[in-house]
């Protein structure tokens, strides 16, 4: 049995193959011919039959033609080759969730043709130039001032870190936050959010840790919420006092129009509809829970302090 000889016709009808693509195989001499019949056709015997097995399977993973002559022939081995091509595989997958995220991202948001462009332009960017890119957002909001060592914190507390292999809404959540730290309004946003946090840290009267100011207002703030009190009525004034409180004891200053007006300017700052979105977005990118909304509460407080202060 090993020493019988096929035709061409025979092999297609062994392997699946076409005789267009045996013969093309044969003619490139990745599978040569093992005799000629008395009339000039090729025969082809048993090792044949296996190469052509062989080269079907490596086209069918995507080889291209060079590599697998090189297989074949033993100039390197099959192992060497599916590491290598798995490693390339998987360049392909990212590539191509990459440009799923971004087409998808389009249709949702009715992007133009530029928007689109700078997406994926966004979305294609290697892990070092993302971490210049939040560096430098980073940098313009907190550069300088970082010589309180909390800010080492709070700028890991805010850095992205996209997975080696991300979903697609992470993908998506990262060209969102790429745009959004670009955009000079939000940038100057966030520096003065950090400048008001210096300047407060300076005047902190207090000798142990600091509260954090949000969550203060979250739990002053959030009963008042819950039972839909009115912040321009009197039943209001106990809540911005305890906040008040809190914030005047931080700071060592005693509660008087201008504590109200700083807390007032810090407030609208933090409520920044882009700082939340920038969070929100941040959370899906490292995989973290969703924040909580403080806007309700900031909201609230707003309102509040603006209706005790006098225009």
């Amino acid at each position: 049995m090993d020493g019988a000889l096929y035709s061409i016709g025979d092999l297609a009808r062994r392997t699946g193959l076409t005789v267009k693509a045996i013969r093309f195989y044969s003619d490139c001499g990745i599978v040569p011919p093992t005799d000629r019949s008395p009339a000039g056709y090729r025969l082809y015997d048993i090792d044949a039959l296996a190469r052509l097995d062989l080269v079907r399977t490596l086209r069918d993973v995507g080889l291209d033609l060079p590599t697998i002559r090189k297989i074949v022939d033993r100039e390197t081995s099959l192992p060497e080759v599916a590491a290598a091509h798995a490693e390339a595989l998987a360049m392909q997958i990212r590539l191509l969730r990459l440009r799923r995220a971004v087409l998808t991202a389009v249709a949702k948001r009715g992007s133009t043709a530029e928007e689109m462009d700078l997406m994926h332009k966004l979305a294609k960017l290697s892990e070092d130039e993302r971490r210049r890119l939040v560096d430098d957002f980073l940098g313009t909001a907190f550069g300088d001032l970082d010589a309180n060592p909390e800010f080492a914190g709070i700028t890991r507390s805010m850095t992205p870190e996209l997975p080696e292999n991300p979903e697609a809404e992470q993908v998506e959540a990262w060209v969102e936050l790429a745009e959004l730290s670009q955009d000079p309004d939000f940038r100057a946003c966030m520096r003065r959010m950090a400048e008001h946090y210096v300047a407060d840290r300076a005047q902190d009267g207090t000798a142990g840790v600091r509260r954090d100011p949000a969550a203060a207002v979250r739990d002053h703030v959030g009963p008042a919420l819950v039972a839909g009190i009115d912040p321009a009525s009197p039943q209001a004034d106990p809540v911005v006092a305890a906040v008040m409180a809190q914030y005047a004891h931080d700071l060592g200053r005693p509660v008087d129009v201008d504590l109200r007006r700083r807390l007032l300017t810090r407030l609208d700052t933090a409520n920044d509809p882009r700082r939340e979105r920038y969070l929100q977005l941040l959370a899906v990118i490292n995989g973290w829970p969703a924040p909580e909304s403080l806007a309700p509460a900031f909201d609230w407080l707003i309102q509040a302090l603006g209706a005790r202060i006098p225009a």
